[in-house]
C-alpha cells in the first residue's frame, strides 16, 4: 500500500508535469512548423518575409524559456526538434547571406540544436544551390559548395555520435551533391 500523503504528493507532480508536457508540445509544434515556413521562403529568397517569422520564432521559444525554463523544456522531443528546425532556419540565412554562423543571444538553445540544425543546413545548402543553378547562377553554387565543405571541415572535429553522427553522416552526403553539382557544371561551361 502507498503512503496516502506520498500518492497525493505523486498525482500533484504528474499532473503538473502533463500540463506542461502537452503545453510545451503545442507550443513547439507551431514553432516547427513556422520554422519550416522560413526554411522555405529562404529558398525563394523571400529575406524580408524569413527575417519576420524567425523573430516570431524567437519570441515564442522566449516565451517557453521564460514559462517552464531551459531544462525542464528539453526533456521534451517536440521542443528539441523545434529548436533545432529554428536553427537550421537561423543558420541558414547566416549562410546564404553570408554572415558568420554567431551564438543566439538572448535564448537558451543546447549545443545538440546548434550542430542538428548546422548539419540539416548543409541539406538546405543543396536545395538553394540547385535553384541557382536553375537561374544560370553557376558561381553561386561553386561559393555555396565551398561555404558547406569549411563547415563540414569544422564539424569533423567534434567526433560526433548517435544521433549526431546521422545529422552529419547525411550532411556529409549532401556535401557530395554539392560536390558532384559543382563538377557538372564545370563540365558544361568549362569553368
Amino acid at each position: 500500500m502507498i503512503n496516502a500523503t506520498l500518492l497525493k504528493n505523486l498525482k500533484k507532480d504528474y499532473f503538473e508535469n502533463e500540463s506542461q508536457r502537452r503545453q510545451i508540445i503545442s507550443a513547439s509544434n507551431n514553432i516547427l512548423f513556422l520554422a519550416k515556413k522560413v526554411i522555405f521562403k529562404l529558398q525563394r529568397d523571400e529575406l524580408v518575409t524569413a527575417k519576420k517569422q524567425l523573430k516570431e520564432i524567437e519570441i515564442m521559444l522566449k516565451n517557453l524559456e521564460d514559462r517552464f525554463g531551459a531544462l525542464r523544456l528539453r526533456k521534451e522531443g517536440a521542443y528539441k526538434a523545434a529548436a533545432e528546425e529554428y536553427m537550421e532556419g537561423k543558420i541558414f540565412l547566416q549562410a546564404i547571406t553570408a554572415k558568420e554562423i554567431t551564438l543566439v543571444k538572448n535564448l537558451d538553445i543546447d549545443y545538440e540544436a546548434y550542430l542538428g540544425g548546422t548539419c540539416d543546413m548543409i541539406g538546405e545548402l543543396v536545395r538553394y544551390a540547385t535553384n541557382q543553378a536553375a537561374s544560370g547562377k553557376f558561381k553561386q553554387v561553386a561559393k555555396i559548395r565551398s561555404q558547406a565543405d569549411s563547415i563540414m571541415a569544422q564539424l569533423l572535429d567534434f567526433d560526433m555520435t548517435g544521433y549526431l553522427r546521422t545529422k552529419y553522416d547525411q550532411a556529409r552526403g549532401h556535401l557530395r551533391k554539392l560536390e558532384q553539382m559543382t563538377y557538372e557544371i564545370k563540365l558544361k561551361t568549362g569553368k
